[in-house]
């Protein structure tokens, strides 16, 4: 069994561009989205993904480097089955390095997991100090454990995660706190129907339609939310937004 390395500078270049979006009126949901590409492409998983709980105390997935990752998360987060709904509740880090081992424990979250061909998870907590607002979860397609550095890296980049999403504090921290999230849940909900809109439309993969989705608004120098809404809201035809 080959335990990925992870190259320390290109977590910490990883790290530095992240922390290069945190400007004012910056995109919560797309950072979101680029923590869990960063996480699937320096630390050598198969996939990342992010769940926050929502202000009615419910698990949410807001971002997923691949839709069968997103697939996943919802389950997770629908069943509150798994390491990563797990590593919510206790507000720790839970790692499986053979998921098939865990079979009895979690029957359902393992059968879709092998379905999809994930074998392992490493999940890592959201917090802030010991609050916990969500999960950062990354799986992989191989047993067997997690590298040091896989998990020192990831737990910086679950920081980053966490102050990414409570950057625009002001002086009622708890009023941000539930504004950001609320904003984080419900665009994600008006990109997932864009992104079916545009998949529907042009017969393409749903992560096909949302690197077209993701292209359109950096283009065009707008939110990633502001596009999905317009495309749902029929002020931007879905036939302007895909192959060039």
């Amino acid at each position: 069994m080959c335990v990925a390395m992870v190259d320390r500078r290109s977590v910490l270049q990883a790290m530095v561009a992240l922390a290069d979006t945190l400007v004012d009126d910056y995109d919560v949901v797309e950072f979101l989205y680029g923590v869990t590409e960063m996480c699937a492409d320096v630390l050598k998983v198969t996939a990342a993904g992010v769940l926050l709980m929502d202000p009615e105390g419910e698990l949410q997935v807001v971002a997923a480097s691949s839709h069968d990752m997103r697939e996943l998360e919802m389950f997770e987060a629908t069943t509150g089955e798994g390491p990563c709904a797990e590593a919510y509740r206790r507000c720790e880090a839970v790692e499986v390095d053979d998921l098939d081992r865990e079979a009895t424990r979690w029957p359902r979250l393992v059968a879709k997991a092998n379905a999809l061909g994930y074998r392992s998870v490493y999940a890592r907590p959201l917090r802030l100090r010991s609050t916990c607002i969500g999960a950062l979860n990354l799986f992989r397609d191989e047993a067997g454990p997690f590298a040091e550095t896989q998990r020192l890296a990831a737990t910086g980049l679950a920081d980053i995660a966490s102050i990414g999403i409570l950057y625009q504090r002001t002086l009622n921290a708890a009023d941000v706190e539930i504004a950001q999230l609320r904003h984080a849940l419900e665009s994600r909900k008006l990109i997932e129907q864009a992104k079916g809109a545009l998949a529907n439309l042009h017969d393409v993969p749903p992560d096909q339609a949302f690197d077209w989705l993701r292209r359109f608004a950096r283009t065009k120098n707008a939110k990633l939310h502001e596009v999905a809404r317009q495309i749902v809201q029929g002020e931007l035809s879905p036939d302007d937004v895909g192959p060039v």
